[in-house]
C-alpha cells in the first residue's frame, strides 16, 4: 500500500511539474519570434535615448553625421512608418520633431512610436503575417515588415549605443 501511494504521489507530482513547465514555454512560431525580437530591443533604445544627457541630444562624433537626437527622431519616423503601416494607422510629419527639440520632446515621440509598434506587434498572427499590404509603390508582407522594423531598430540601436560609448557612457545592454 506504502509503495503505490508512493508511486502514485511521484505521479502527480511529476504531472504538476509537466503542467507548469509547459505554461512556462513562450508562444512559438513567426509572428511570435517576430515580436518577441522587438521586445529584446525596444527597452534597449528607449533606456539609450533616456541616458543619454539632455545637452548631448546635439552630439555629432563627427560633423557630417547626424547629431543623437536626430538619429533617436530617425528610429522615431521609421517605427511610425512601418508600425503605422502594420496597424493602418496614419501619421502626421509633425508627430517626429526636429532633430533641435528638447530631449523631452524627442523621447515622448519616441515613445508614442513605440506605443503604435506596441499595437502592431500584439496584432501579428502566424494566419496573417503573409498578407501584402501597400505602401505607395511598395508591397510589403506583414512579417516582413514586421522584421525589417526590427531589423532597422538593431541596426539604429548600435548607432546610438557607439554615440553613448563616445560620450563615456555604457550601452543599456553592456549594463550589468
Amino acid at each position: 500500500m506504502k509503495r503505490s501511494s508512493l508511486s502514485l504521489a511521484a505521479a502527480l507530482a511529476f504531472a504538476a511539474c509537466s503542467a507548469s513547465a509547459q505554461l512556462t514555454v513562450p508562444p512559438s512560431g513567426p509572428s511570435a519570434e517576430a515580436v518577441a525580437a522587438y521586445n529584446r530591443v525596444k527597452p534597449n533604445i528607449l533606456k539609450a535615448a533616456e541616458k543619454m544627457p539632455a545637452e548631448s541630444f546635439s552630439f555629432k562624433p563627427t560633423p557630417e553625421i547626424r547629431n543623437f537626437g536626430r538619429v533617436v527622431n530617425h528610429v522615431t519616423e521609421a517605427q511610425f512608418h512601418s508600425c503605422g503601416a502594420l496597424t493602418g494607422t496614419k501619421i502626421e510629419e509633425s508627430a517626429v520633431p526636429p532633430e533641435t527639440a528638447d530631449k523631452a520632446t524627442i523621447l515622448a515621440a519616441l515613445k508614442s512610436s513605440f506605443d503604435l509598434c506596441d499595437k502592431a506587434y500584439a496584432g501579428l498572427t502566424d494566419g496573417g503575417i503573409l498578407e501584402v499590404l501597400t505602401l505607395g509603390p511598395v508591397k510589403r508582407s506583414r512579417i516582413g515588415l514586421a522584421w525589417g522594423n526590427v531589423a532597422h531598430d538593431n541596426e539604429q540601436y548600435a548607432t546610438l549605443a557607439l554615440y553613448l560609448r563616445l560620450k563615456g557612457l555604457v550601452p543599456p545592454s553592456s549594463e550589468k
